[in-house]
């Protein structure tokens, strides 16, 4: 394993922040991660991540990773009441007009709040003896030297601080963690470099959040349903169980098509989706939480790996890349494997470090990215080109979603490309189109509607992601 340096900064401390630090840890002889909140002792929520305190999971990649990063994590998080999931066979898939068939599998997700899963994997990180965490503290700019043409270090300033009091914090690669929000363009404005090309898709999407009490009969014993956007209404939902008994429940749309914030209007939107099993999981249920709104305008990818100068020991990564429709769930699992990408990268040395690095990632990101954009524009209103290649999955997937509603080899595959474990191209091999073309050639079965369950609602079940034509979602 190649030692590097004597010290890397990673400017953000939340998933894609930690993550980053994990692999610098690997080859660096000290990490700093610099992050501008004060970090919670326990699994709440903060200022920095809006999106904590909505549904989330792990995607079976990602927990993979995370078990190959920081080994027995997974079993530490269920021991302290997250839930794990086989994603095939535990959680009802609704998409296209039909369930996907449910039936044992190897994909294993994780269940549980984004504050509790970002703590264990902090808690985990810091144990390390060569990485620390400076919270409160805001990076105000990378230290350049101009001569080598290459980042240095960062200026800080503790929250709170004096105007006047700025330090300057040393290193040898600095890494850019902050998410969407990343002002890495505009610092390489000011330092003469070009700015990445922006691509970016509006959608408008608004959804509310509300936790409920979990009884262990509800949903036959199932942890989840998911009921993705599509035709007419384009509106979509979640559930999932998560730690202490709870549901996480999220509801929402598209284009300004926003759930209500009162009780009667979020009972009302949920009873108005196309199949009853959310509403009828929670018409009962006590809250344990006010009704949460989130808004997200637009997917966002920044192309650094087209940028043919970049400054030495500076790294963009996770969210500041790409940020995707969160509904999908992709991108906690995408920041999981940049960790991998990071770590190999850094393994073969410095040089040329940053262009290797966003040339593989790209090539990562490039899958969900198109999970996602393609299955947001099957919307009518969101803007963007369609192509004749688009069209066509979208048709083949809600084929497939035909099919397997009694094929579980269907079902497992699709998800296997929907939890980024296989290639998209995985769908459309011979024997996979085969079984499609012999699954619509029969009526369809009884297994169009799920069985019924206790209190006069339906079967569902539980892990998630969902992505319109490839539903990856609410994660």
């Amino acid at each position: 394993m190649a030692h590097l340096g004597g010290h890397a900064i990673v400017i953000g401390a939340s998933m894609g922040g930690l993550l980053a630090a994990r692999a610098l840890a690997d080859h660096f002889d000290q990490v700093t991660i610099v992050e501008r909140d004060a970090l919670p002792q326990f699994c709440e929520p903060r200022k920095g991540v809006p999106q904590g305190r909505h549904t989330h999971g792990l995607l079976a990649r990602g927990r993979e990773v995370l078990e190959q990063l920081f080994p027995g994590l997974g079993q530490e998080l269920v021991a302290e009441g997250a839930i794990s999931g086989d994603v095939v066979d535990g959680v009802l898939w609704f998409n296209h007009g039909y369930y996907l068939h449910n039936a044992p599998s190897k994909l294993k997700g994780l269940l549980l709040s984004r504050p509790m899963l970002e703590g264990g994997v902090r808690r985990r990180l810091l144990k390390l003896a060569n990485v620390q965490l400076r919270e409160r503290c805001d990076a105000l700019e990378p230290v350049f030297d101009r001569e080598r043409g290459r980042i240095t270090g960062v200026r800080l300033q503790a929250r709170g601080a004096v105007a006047e009091h700025v330090e300057t914090l040393h290193a040898d690669i600095v890494v850019d963690a902050t998410g969407r929000g990343s002002q890495a363009a505009a610092w390489l404005d000011r330092l003469g470099y070009a700015k990445p090309r922006e691509e970016t898709v509006r959608i408008g999407v608004g959804y509310m959040t509300r936790l409920f009490r979990r009884q262990p009969e509800q949903l036959n014993g199932k942890v989840g349903v998911i009921i993705a956007a599509c035709h007419p209404d384009w509106r979509f939902g979640a559930l999932l169980a998560q730690e202490d008994d709870r549901w996480t429940v999220s509801l929402g749309g598209y284009i300004g098509d926003h759930v209500p914030g009162d009780d009667e209007g979020f009972l009302e939107f949920a009873r108005a989706l196309p199949k009853p099993e959310i509403f009828e999981t929670i018409r009962n249920a006590e809250p344990l939480s006010p009704i949460m709104p989130y808004q997200f305008s637009a997917n966002l990818r920044r192309h650094y790996e087209e940028l043919s100068r970049f400054p030495d020991g500076f790294l963009a990564y996770g969210d500041a890349l790409c940020s995707f429709n969160p509904v999908y769930g992709q991108g906690m699992t995408v920041a999981c494997i940049e960790a991998l990408i990071l770590g190999e990268c850094l393994a073969a040395g410095t040089q040329g470090l940053a262009q290797r690095f966003f040339r593989k990632t790209s090539a990562l990101i490039d899958i969900p990215w198109q999970i996602a954009v393609g299955s947001d524009l099957q919307h009518p209103r969101v803007q963007g080109p369609r192509a004749a290649q688009g069209r066509f999955i979208n048709w083949y997937i809600s084929k497939l979603f035909r099919a397997a509603q009694q094929d579980d080899v269907l079902a497992a595959r699709f998800l296997e490309v929907a939890n980024l474990t296989r290639q998209p191209q995985a769908l459309l091999e011979p024997r996979i189109a085969l079984r499609v073309w012999k699954g619509n050639r029969r009526p369809i079965g009884a297994t169009a509607t799920p069985p019924c369950i206790s209190s006069g609602s339906r079967t569902a079940s539980g892990l998630t992601d969902r992505v319109g034509a490839w539903p990856i979602g609410l994660l």
